[in-house]
């Protein structure tokens, strides 16, 4: 998911968002640990995007709080 999309979303949103790809990261790397994951490309991609959704959380945060 692009930046600029996730930007458009609430706060509630990102964090329901954050959810989802933190329950997707387990999946994923449990399907790596038992042999069923067949594009191990999706981890990284998977990590990258919910990097991006905490970061966005994070601006979000500091920027309550500044005004």
């Amino acid at each position: 998911m692009k930046a600029k999309e996730l930007r458009d979303l609430t706060r509630d949103e990102l964090g329901e968002r954050a959810k989802e790809l933190s329950r997707e990261l387990f999946n994923l790397r449990f399907q790596k640990a038992t042999g069923q994951l067949g594009n191990t490309a999706m981890i990284p991609k998977t990590k990258r995007d919910l990097a991006r959704v905490k970061t966005l959380l994070r601006a979000s945060d500091i920027s309550t709080k500044t005004k």
